[in-house]
């Protein structure tokens, strides 16, 4: 049985130039990206990057790239209410995201999914109605996204690389302000 871990144990911030933290996911261009793209990418403000770590031992736990994104409604405007059709939706794009090897397989990788879903609803600084994720078209890939309630934007891409997918923030921001206010 696998040892669960809280992710919200360890402390969590945007990562920076200075920032020097263990970190292999196993995947060679995750691990890459983290250590040496990140930051080029947050100058250039393509994506900024945010991570959970731990203090004492210097080691990035998980982390996750986001940047600005817009889906066209067209594929699914039948599921919008009328007076909300627009042409275009904002969202955010989950460029990258990482789990550290030694917390692969704890429920981290989920914890972080709610853990984006939260901070696009509490912290929203412009509006974000969508999360949106590029996914490598491979079984366990897809299925992390579909588990965490992600659904494929098209079926157009599913003989590419990379399937689109899209996650629905505005039902996950009406069930978490139900549960608030039965408190």
């Amino acid at each position: 049985m696998a040892l669960e871990y809280n992710l919200f144990d360890y402390s969590f911030k945007v990562l920076e130039a200075q920032d020097k933290y263990e970190f292999d996911c196993g995947d060679d261009d995750l691990t890459e990206f983290f250590r040496e793209d990140a930051i080029p990418h947050k100058k250039a403000l393509i994506g900024v990057t945010y991570f959970f770590y731990d203090k004492e031992s210097k080691t990035a736990i998980a982390f996750f790239t986001v940047s600005n994104d817009a889906i066209r409604t067209d594929p699914f405007i039948n599921d919008l209410p009328e007076d909300k059709r627009y042409r275009f939706y904002p969202a955010v794009k989950i460029g990258r995201i990482g789990v550290n090897k030694e917390y692969q397989r704890r429920d981290i990788g989920t914890q972080m999914m709610d853990f984006i879903k939260r901070f696009f609803i509490l912290e929203n600084k412009t509006g974000c109605r969508f999360l949106t994720v590029d996914a490598y078209n491979k079984s366990g890939i897809l299925k992390f996204y579909k588990d965490n309630g992600f659904t494929f934007y098209t079926e157009k891409d599913m003989n590419k690389q990379t399937r689109t997918m899209k996650y629905d923030l505005k039902p996950y921001s009406d069930k978490m302000k139900g549960a608030y206010a039965n408190r």
